[in-house]
Parts: C-alpha cells; structure tokens; sequence
C-alpha cells in the first residue's frame, strides 16, 4: 500500500515537470520564430529584400528590431528557466 501512495504522490510532481520542460521548449520556440521575422522585417525595412508592401517602408524598419529584441529575451528566458528541486 505504501508504494502506491508514494507513486500516486509522486505522479503530480513528474507532470509538472514536463510542464516546465514544455514551457521551456515552446518559449525558444516562439523566440526563434519571432526573431527570424524581426530580422526579416528589418532587412525589407531598410529595402534590402525587396517584393512585399514592407519593403522600403521605414515603420518596418523600427518594428523589426523590436520583434528581434522581444525574440532574443524568449530565447534567453525559456533558455536560463531553472528546474526547481523540492
């Protein structure tokens, strides 16, 4: 009976677990993503890649490195999240 109850107990702690390792994985994720999208905003910003309503627009080149900063700090914090030891 006791095996049970420590495996029953334990159970929450193993889900919260991979909880925190999903969460961590989806803010580099999301990070990588808009920071990609950041750098490819400034770039048609600034008018060097060219074939799109943003391209030499210069509202593309302010807004793209905001998203590319924002992307970095997602990557950083899903990166740097400690695992917490009960």
């Amino acid at each position: 009976m006791m095996v049970r109850d420590t495996i029953r107990a334990a159970a929450p702690e193993a889900a919260a677990g991979r909880g925190t390792a999903m969460r961590r994985i989806l803010l580099v994720v999301i990070g990588i993503a808009a920071a990609l999208a950041g750098v490819v905003w400034t770039l048609q910003g600034l008018g060097y890649v060219g074939g799109s309503f943003m391209s030499g627009a210069t509202v593309w080149a302010v807004i793209g490195p905001v998203v590319a900063l924002a992307g970095l700090a997602l990557i950083v914090l899903g990166l740097r999240t400690r695992h917490r030891v009960r």
